[in-house]
């Protein structure tokens, strides 16, 4: 199977990320952690002109998460040259991951690496492989799946052809959870690779991912049944499922607490 989708970070853009998040690193006294594509690009579907969403854990020193106010666990940056760069405090995430959250477990996935601390990434994946997923991404993607479809293709005669892709992969994420126990990659390629798809929909869905990596813009074009039943199936099937929540963990907060301040440790 073609993957033209396949997302790839030329150099001369990897080393502009790179001297990014030094200047996030320097300017917020901050160690960042891991720092991945979250987007076309890492999902197997960019445009030529898709902008480069950067996510990224960071933890600060030790001293800063010893105090009694509030204070912001997000760094966002302006949207400039194509780059969108934001992310979240080690805190904030490890609060998240206990609550099953799909996004952040999609950061964790991500195809497209730009910086990765190891033992940091390899005791976060560890507390994910003990956490119940299924519930939470079923919703989650059935939620993200079902807003893209009603919105902008559901009722249209034509739809903008590059909005297929934004019910496309929820309804692939879907029918993965519901015939396989391991949590469905975020990119297009391996939801499709590890399927197996109907022959018919898979060649339609390659159309479409040819077409959007050769063109900045795809316009709008005529419905395309084989995708559009594939997807209205999919989550039929989904809001009538029932979807158990799965057992709790009662050590998974404890070591989850472990691994944050071996985290914080770790920095200067």
């Amino acid at each position: 199977m073609k993957t033209p989708g396949n997302a790839t970070i030329s150099p001369d853009v990897r080393k502009r990320i790179e001297e990014k998040l030094d200047d996030i690193e320097r300017e917020n006294s901050v160690r960042i952690l891991l720092a991945v594509e979250s987007g076309s690009r890492a999902w197997g579907f960019p445009s030529p002109d898709s902008d480069y969403d950067v996510r990224f854990l960071y933890a600060r020193p030790r001293d800063w998460y010893l105090s009694i106010d509030v204070r912001r666990d997000v760094i966002e940056c302006p949207i400039e040259d194509m780059l969108d760069i934001n992310g979240w405090d080690i805190r904030k995430a490890l609060g998240l991951l206990l609550k099953a959250n799909p996004v952040l477990s999609e950061w964790l996935r991500s195809p497209v690496r730009y910086r990765e601390d190891r033992a940091c990434t390899q005791r976060l994946r560890a507390l994910a492989d003990r956490i119940a997923f299924a519930r939470p991404a079923h919703f989650h993607y059935l939620h993200l799946g079902r807003s893209a479809y009603d919105s902008k293709i559901g009722d249209h005669e034509a739809v903008a052809t590059k909005k297929y892709f934004y019910a496309i992969r929820p309804a692939l994420a879907l029918r993965w959870l519901r015939i396989r126990p391991d949590p469905p990659p975020m990119d297009l390629p391996g939801l499709r690779a590890g399927l197996q798809l109907e022959r018919e929909l898979d060649e339609a869905i390659e159309r479409l991912v040819v077409a959007k990596a050769e063109a900045a813009e795809l316009g709008t074009g005529p419905r395309i049944g084989e995708i559009d039943r594939f997807i209205e199936g999919e989550f039929a099937l989904a809001g009538a499922a029932s979807v158990p929540s799965g057992a709790g963990d009662p050590d998974l907060l404890e070591d989850a607490n472990r691994v944050f301040c071996e985290i914080v440790d770790e920095g200067p």
